[in-house]
């Protein structure tokens, strides 16, 4: 699968989403057999085991332990219907997105979507009083916050953007996510105390700040996207080498012509030599014309 693909980047988004979904649910599996008798303990088990090496803590030093779940806690669910539902939003914005931007946008906004509300959370449950409670054993996942900077990001290039045409002229883009915001912001607990409304804030604020600095000649995605060639190209034995272009390395290493041009031998054309030669001189000949009037000589003519 090439990442140059017209589906290619949210297939593989896609992808690692499932296959961390489908380990965790392997090993949740395991847990509920090892302690069928307590559920309790069987989900302790797993969220201590398993989890917290997918999950990212929500302290500072929980986090410098495991710092690569600040990367993985973008694809983690436990939950098949979450997994699905941020799926098919996934699916849905980031196509349109595709089709708007390329596909080279998508997972740099994945990311930054990501990362940035990974960060609003850590901030939040370590600086402010206020949500100190929710360091006590939490951890942060799933795939919203990058669903929804690549929703705002498409919204905000294009809100007229429409979809399903044919029903009554199509709906505009800015209705569907408006509808997904209300249903992402209305199924975030409570308990948190407006916690994850904000952090989901940050992330939705992020697509947006995205496409302002594209506007304005910065592209965030550029230095992602060129890191990644580096490591595709490293990886790759036939890239032609620094300084070299491809017509060199690939084609012209031999010294002698790729052909050779063979001008016609007929009796006018030798007719024609020898008035020259009668008029001007043997050495009047061109190096073809000496050419042929040797060929000729040999095949008689």
């Amino acid at each position: 699968m090439s990442l140059n693909d017209r589906s290619g980047t949210l297939i593989l988004l896609i992808a690692i989403s499932a296959i961390i979904f489908v380990v965790l649910g392997f090993f949740k599996a395991v847990s509920y057999l090892n302690h069928y008798e307590d559920k309790a303990v069987a989900v302790q088990d797993f969220n201590d085991n398993v989890l917290a090496w997918f999950a990212m803590p929500a302290g500072f030093n929980d986090l410098l332990s495991k710092p690569w779940t600040f990367f993985t806690h973008s694809f983690t669910h436990t939950e098949f219907w979450l997994l699905l539902a941020n799926m098919l939003w996934l699916w849905t914005f980031g196509y349109i997105l595709q089709n708007l931007t390329g596909n080279r946008k998508i997972i740099p906004l994945y990311i930054y979507g990501s990362l940035l509300a990974a960060t609003a959370y850590l901030l939040l449950v370590n600086l402010v009083p206020a949500f100190a409670h929710n360091n006590v054993n939490q951890v942060y996942y799933g795939a919203s916050a990058g669903v929804l900077a690549i929703a705002t990001a498409a919204t905000t290039i294009a809100p007229q953007y429409r979809l399903l045409p044919l029903l009554n002229g199509g709906i505009p883009l800015w209705i569907l996510t408006a509808i997904y915001i209300v249903i992402d912001f209305a199924t975030i607990p409570v308990s948190g105390g407006g916690l994850g409304h904000i952090v989901h804030l940050v992330a939705a604020l992020t697509g947006v700040l995205f496409i302002v600095l594209l506007r304005r000649g910065f592209d965030g995605s550029d230095w992602m996207n060129n890191l990644y060639d580096w490591f595709i190209n490293l990886l790759n034995p036939d890239k032609p080498k620094k300084g070299e272009t491809v017509k060199e390395t690939l084609f012209y290493k031999t010294t002698q012509q790729p052909f050779t041009k063979t001008p016609n031998l007929t009796q006018q054309r030798i007719d024609g030599i020898l008035d020259k030669i009668n008029q001007h001189g043997y050495n009047s000949l061109t190096a073809e014309e000496k050419e042929l009037l040797n060929r000729a000589s040999q095949e008689g003519l």
